[in-house]
């Protein structure tokens, strides 16, 4: 059995007519009729009741018809999932992501990509660092990643999405915490949460270069795991934090306060990474989409 075979049986089915059947497949009618007669010498079994004046669809072939529907529906779809992959209307992408600020983003996208193209399906990946979401990419575990690097490895494209401004979150018991700003000398005192020396950390590097150009190696108090543990530990009047602006934009400030740093730094630029050398049609329809709403 064959898929013209079942064509030309359903349009027969509906049409109750050879003739217009024919004319439904553009056919001319002998073909049809001898498809049908084939068909049923095949399955042992009468699909019509034919007479001069009408024709009819037996039991056998009621049996048929809604199996028959359903294939030919299936290879509609079948075509049109492989034209929408094609185009990049379909398909999966896989996000790797890095920081506490970068979920907003993330969710922005991912709505976005819900309500647009809702044949693409994004997988997310948390990590806590940027460089475990780039070596995500590198591994070919992800197509995309988002975070902090000063350097990225050949053939990997990025895009800026946000400048970042450096911020110290404070206690707010700490008696610079209604500053406008804050100059890293007037730390030199001060104890520092900081974040896992990861290779390639940004704010690590930051702190180090910023704490040596005003005279002073920083003083660690605690190391913390992720960002939103370092900020309560800052609450807690453990020690400062250096971060960033977007991490400022999206927390609630009870217990601490974010001052501006006033000295000149390299900037902190959050980025979305791709691989130069993708094959997937879905990862342009998401980069695309990210100009929009990111």
């Amino acid at each position: 059995m064959e898929i013209q075979d079942l064509r030309a049986f359903v349009a027969v089915a509906e049409e109750l007519h050879f003739g217009r059947a024919a004319e439904r497949l553009h056919l001319a009618q002998p073909p049809v009729s001898r498809t049908i007669k084939a068909l049923e010498k095949e399955l042992g079994a009468e699909l019509f009741h034919r007479t001069t004046r009408s024709v009819e669809v037996t039991a056998a072939g009621e049996a048929l018809l809604g199996p028959a529907r359903r294939i030919l529906n299936e290879l509609k779809h079948a075509a049109h999932d492989v034209r929408a992959a094609q185009s990049g209307k379909l398909g999966h992408v896989g996000i790797a992501f890095a920081g506490a600020s970068t979920q907003i983003l993330v969710g922005q996208l991912s709505r976005a990509a819900r309500l647009k193209h809702p044949d693409l399906s994004l997988e997310l990946s948390s990590q806590n660092f940027a460089q475990p979401a780039i070596n995500r990419l590198l591994n070919d575990e992800a197509d995309i990643s988002i975070g902090r690097w000063d350097y990225v490895p050949a053939g990997i494209r990025t895009r800026t999405l946000i400048n970042e401004q450096l911020v110290v979150a404070v206690p707010k018991t700490h008696t610079l915490a209604g500053a406008d700003s804050v100059h890293m000398d007037q730390l030199s005192a001060d104890y520092f949460v900081t974040l896992p020396p990861q290779p390639g950390s940004v704010l690590t590097d930051r702190l180090l270069r910023l704490s040596h150009a005003a005279g002073f190696d920083p003083l660690i108090a605690q190391v913390a795991p992720d960002t939103w543990t370092a900020l309560s530990l800052v609450a807690a009047e453990v020690g400062i934090h250096l971060t960033i602006s977007s991490v400022a934009e999206n927390t609630h400030t009870d217990g601490f306060s974010f001052l501006p740093v006033a000295d000149p730094f390299d900037e902190v630029l959050l980025r979305m990474a791709w691989r130069a050398d993708s094959r997937n049609p879905a990862l342009a329809t998401v980069l695309a989409l990210a100009d929009e709403v990111l």
